[in-house]
């Protein structure tokens, strides 16, 4: 198989540093024997990559032996040809590191379909992964599972690859694993049984062997004749695909151990503490026609999901009509697959208020006529695939109905369609599956545009989380940059794989480690505290039957066809923003009013099911007797999200007239509790960032409670506000509150309010601090419901707090006060002038 250009592109750089490591190893070696105490402090993979990439960054990793150990990630997109570029550089780190044709390569793959994928290629010997390893052997390639032996001759003689799948080395569970017993079919590679000095030779030649005995005992050292001490013995190059999924510590731990000689790591998304010598982009596989593009989304209004099962079925029927003029002109087979996700697979799952995938192949039998050969369930129950070449002519399936099974491992260039049956507010969906229609047959584009495209279908979805969502299937196949047109509401902050650095109190603050408290809303239980919790302690007291929904009846309907969108995403011009839309059409759909369906969309507000079938039964009766029925269903989902903001509304009342109700009965307090439990703000902080936060003249900023500021994940209004408040005479110290992870207050709304600052005035005489002030900062666009209801917090907590003498609670908290406030963008320079 003819490399693209891409994968020659990862070959070459490897070669480049494996010939700097072999030059390295050799200077290590000549040191090594000639001066054996300098060599301990050689890192010549470390220095054979400086070399090589001219990158300072290395993160230095040694084997069981603390030997110094070459661990290197290349970094190729799904769909790129991970496993070809591995059989490739298995041959290059022979021939050019090793020196050698024959040996034990250990390959780890993370799960059962990427093993019985990976196995079956690799013992064809038609394959063309085998045929690169029998090349580069020289025709001498043994492929073996961890059941299967192999003696000394096998190795010295073969290239022999050993499976592994990673679960089965878990070094936690040695005992109970093939892997570390002992078979007694290795002994070829230990000394006899009785040669007990040959065994303390080798113990002490390697000593994270696994023994028997210890050398105190009657008979002496006694080595396990293991397959875990055979790899040991015999220092394995290691390959490891998708890495990312090996970096637990158990598995690191357990691969290191091994004693590798190399470890060669691929992946789609590389770990922050990885070696990466070589990233491929998106880019670069769709310039070599490895993807479809562009990507096609249908988002369906009805809000019956087989209407969105049908276009699809519509969409399959379409295709093979295509692929079939295809093939009678240029004689290549392609039968385009639809996958279909749904929210339940298991036998004893099916439920009315789940879409199951037996509904679904139901509706493809009884509604589209499809013969059941061509439908098959894939789940960790049913696997209707396993074993089926879906390439082959012969091969009769076009639909694949999964739930997750598909997430990884699975490569079918074939698929073309991806449905999703899923509710809108699951977080799984098109994210996991999305990746699983990019490939591209045969790796080059057909020229007929609908079969170098992919298409997307889903119903009652949000146009813009969709996007989002596809953006984010693509980051998790390593193809994030052709995302990148597609903007997420909660795109994170690049830090450049820096290394966490833990930050301590600045100097002078050092005494108030492990002394500043603050208060929190508490529930007592017996001789206890604990946190007041939303749902158990406010959900459960509200009385739903007091609900009004009479504002409904002020909706403005209007008569109208509902319109469907469907996007494209295809490839932009620019190099930086790289999938932009291409295109954009409106289809007409049909709705009816639904009252389960209304149902299910509402109970994320109300817990109670029959409670929210009922208030939708009365909302959509309001509504029919001021319009015609067409008209109420033609504006269904505009119903729904209307009535969901009455919903939240009316919660939110309900929930504050129990809270303020619970704290007037002394239910609730607002308390300072300084044992396990309170809030304790933290003495150490972790930053990745290296450009620190500054004052306006570029100077240091001086009374942060932290001796580091980073500049991460701070807006300019806080920005401002930090500054300025470091410039404060009053003003002792100060701390960014990050949200999330640090203090927080719970009032009568479910979500949890994360103030931005934590600052305290000076107590001059005492050499200490007296008020401690939170406040939270708030643009002047954003003075609307959320922020009126921190402000009524905040009051609350001010007046609650006026009312308690702290020290009374805590002997270590005298003459400490608290002052909440909401400051605005307009004001917030006054307020503080005030408050020092």
């Amino acid at each position: 198989m003819r490399l693209k250009h891409y994968q020659e592109k990862v070959l070459k750089e490897l070669k480049e540093y494996l010939s700097a490591l072999a030059d390295a190893k050799k200077e290590f070696e000549e040191i090594a024997e000639l001066k054996p105490h300098l060599a301990k402090h050689i890192n010549f993979p470390k220095e054979a990559w400086e070399k090589a990439t001219g990158r300072s960054i290395y993160h230095s990793k040694t084997n069981g032996l603390d030997e110094p150990l070459p661990d290197i990630y290349l970094k190729v997109p799904t769909g790129g040809g991970k496993t070809l570029v591995a059989c490739h550089a298995i041959d290059n780190i022979q021939k050019t590191y090793l020196n050698k044709q024959t040996g034990l390569i250990l390959w780890v793959v993370p799960s059962t379909q990427i093993y019985r994928q990976t196995k079956a290629a690799l013992k064809n010997r038609e394959h063309p992964y085998r045929q690169v390893l029998d090349i580069s052997s020289g025709g001498r390639t043994l492929i073996k599972e961890k059941t299967e032996m192999f003696n000394r001759l096998d190795v010295e003689e073969n290239l022999v690859v050993l499976m592994l799948m990673l679960p089965s080395a878990n070094r936690q569970n040695k005992e109970t694993l093939k892997v570390f017993r002992d078979q007694g079919g290795f002994t070829d590679f230990f000394p006899r049984e009785d040669d007990f000095e040959g065994h303390k030779k080798l113990k002490e030649l390697i000593p994270n062997l696994d023994c028997f005995t210890t050398e105190m005992e009657v008979f002496g050292t006694q080595i396990k004749t293991s397959l875990g001490n055979t790899l040991k013995v015999l220092r394995p190059l290691v390959v490891i695909d998708e890495g990312h999924r090996a970096y637990g510590e158990n598995a690191r731990n357990t691969i290191r151990n091994f004693n590798p000689s190399f470890i060669l790591e691929l992946s789609a998304t590389p770990p922050p503490n990885s070696n990466e010598l070589v990233k491929i982009t998106g880019r670069e596989l769709h310039e070599e026609e490895m993807i479809k593009l562009d990507i096609h989304l249908t988002n369906k209004t009805s809000l019956d999901w087989q209407d969105t099962l049908l276009a699809s079925f519509e969409k399959q029927n379409d295709l093979e009509k295509k692929a079939k003029e295809y093939e009678g002109n240029t004689g290549e087979y392609i039968r385009p697959i639809c996958l279909i996700q749904v929210e339940r697979t298991g036998k004893d799952q099916k439920d009315k208020k789940y879409i199951h995938a037996e509904d679904a192949k139901e509706y493809l039998i009884k509604k589209c006529n499809v013969p059941e050969s061509h439908i098959a369930i894939k789940s960790s129950e049913k696997d209707d695939i396993e074993g089926i070449d879906l390439f082959a002519n012969d091969c009769e399936i076009r639909y694949i109905i999964t739930k997750q099974a598909l997430q990884e491992g699975w490569d079918c260039s074939f698929a073309y369609v991806l449905t999703v049956l899923t509710n809108p507010s699951s977080a799984t969906g098109i994210t996991q599956l999305v990746g699983r229609i990019l490939r591209q047959p045969f790796a080059r584009k057909t020229k007929i545009t609908d079969l170098d495209e992919c298409y997307v279908y889903t119903f009652r979805q949000n146009a813009k989380s969709l996007v989002s969502d596809i953006k984010k299937g693509l980051e998790d196949e390593g193809l994030g940059d052709i995302a990148g047109r597609i903007v997420s509401d909660e795109a994170g902050t690049d830090t450049g794989g820096l290394k966490d650095r833990v930050m301590q109190y600045r100097s002078g603050f050092k005494k108030f480690e492990g002394k500043i408290y603050l208060p929190k809303f508490v529930i007592q239980e017996k001789e206890s505290w604990r946190d007041m919790n939303f749902e158990i302690d406010i959900l459960s007291e509200i009385d739903w039957e007091s609900i009004n929904i009479d504002e409904i009846k002020n909706l403005s309907l209007q008569n109208k066809r509902n319109q469907e969108q469907e996007i494209a995403l295809g490839l932009s011009d620019e190099e930086k923003e790289l999938l932009k839309e291409t295109g954009r059409a409106e289809k007409s759909g049909t709705l009816e009013i639904d009252e389960v369906f209304l149902t299910r969309q509402i109970t994320e507000i109300i817990p109670n099911p029959w409670h929210c079938f009922q208030i939708g039964e009365k909302a959509i009766q309001l509504l029919l007797g001021k319009y015609k029925r067409e008209t109420v269903a033609a504006n269904f989902v505009f119903i729904i999200e209307e009535l969901k903001k009455i919903l939240e509304k009316e919660r939110n009342r309900l929930s504050e007239q129990v809270f303020r109700k619970m704290v007037a009965d002394k239910k609730l307090c607002f308390f300072l509790i300084t044992d396990r439990g309170g809030f304790e703000l933290p003495s150490r902080i972790k930053v990745k960032s290296n450009k620190q936060l500054v004052r306006n003249d570029n100077t240091p900023i001086q009374k942060s409670l932290f001796d580091y500021v980073p500049e991460e994940n701070i807006n300019d209004l806080e920005k401002s506000v930090a500054i300025y408040l470091d410039e404060q005479e009053k003003l002792l110290w100060w701390y960014r509150n990050m949200s999330r992870q640090d203090y927080h207050i719970q009032g009568w709304k479910r979500n949890k309010i994360y103030p931005d600052f934590l600052a305290a005035d000076k107590q001059e005489e005492k050499d200490d601090y007296g008020t401690v002030y939170v406040l939270e900062t708030k643009g002047i666009h954003l003075k609307n419901e959320d922020t009126k209801y921190k402000q009524d917090v905040f009051a609350l907590c001010n007046e609650l707090g006026a009312k308690k003498a702290w020290k009374e609670l805590f002997d270590e908290f005298p003459d400490h006060d608290f002052e909440f406030q909401v400051v605005f963008e307009d004001e917030w320079q006054n307020k503080i002038n005030s408050l020092f």
